[in-house]
């Protein structure tokens, strides 16, 4: 899942590390996608501050919500559908169908999520500004990040550009699916693709997605880890 319904299973959330930690596995790829680190191992360590704890009590529900995500049939069942229309607007790139409709189907859930008014966006943005800096980079030295300034750097420009919010308008959604794909293959953007991805995405939103509540409520009833 993306950032926000991410957020979602932590929006009631006060403490803004525990939301931070939600979150921080996939901060983590967008500064290196070959980033891969276990906190669980690193417990006794960073137990021992309350606010390191948070962070790993958010990493781990992130955790299992994207395990139970992606193997729920809703999931499954939406990848199989978009992608059979989103691959005539890919002819001529070398996107893969199941990629985008991967990437499409977690960025709707997200702009459904702001239309529907189910979470507050400035929020989150509240609580990530709000993070204890020292813990954090205490964290990240400890679980293995080799360039905590890096991470940093890019998180400062999270922040700033809050980028999230442009979610709510769904012919937004097209540039950043280009852009995920582009850092896995080469290609030039083909003239009016973003405007077909748009027009595809918009129908699929509102026709196929009208159930999109309930893959909300399956993850959070099925959930084990409820900290």
């Amino acid at each position: 899942m993306n950032f926000l319904s991410h957020f979602y299973f932590e929006r009631f959330a006060t403490i803004p590390e525990r939301v931070l930690g939600s979150l921080l596995p996939d901060l983590l790829k967008n500064v290196d996608k070959s980033y891969i680190f276990h906190p669980q191992k690193f417990e006794e360590q960073l137990f021992i501050h309350p606010l390191s704890m948070e962070i790993s009590e958010g990493w781990y529900r992130h955790v299992e919500v994207d395990k139970i995500f992606h193997s729920s049939e809703f999931f499954l069942k939406h990848c199989h559908q978009l992608k059979r229309k989103i691959d005539p607007v890919l002819v001529g790139t070398p996107i893969r169908g199941t990629f985008m409709a991967h990437i499409a189907v977690e960025l709707m859930l997200d702009h459904l999520l702001i239309k529907h008014q189910l979470l507050n966006v400035s929020r989150l943005y509240e609580h990530l500004e709000n993070v204890n800096r020292p813990i954090l980079k205490n964290y990240l030295k400890t679980i293995g990040v080799e360039d905590v300034d890096g991470f940093f750097t890019f998180y400062d420009k999270f922040l700033e550009w809050r980028y999230i919010e442009n979610y709510k308008d769904l012919d937004q959604i097209s540039k950043p699916l280009i852009n995920i794909s582009k850092r896995i293959w080469t290609f030039d953007t083909p003239e009016g693709i973003h405007s077909g991805l748009t027009q595809v995405l918009m129908s699929y939103c509102d026709e196929e997605l009208k159930d999109f509540k309930d893959i909300y409520t399956y993850i959070q009833d099925n959930l084990t880890y409820l900290s």
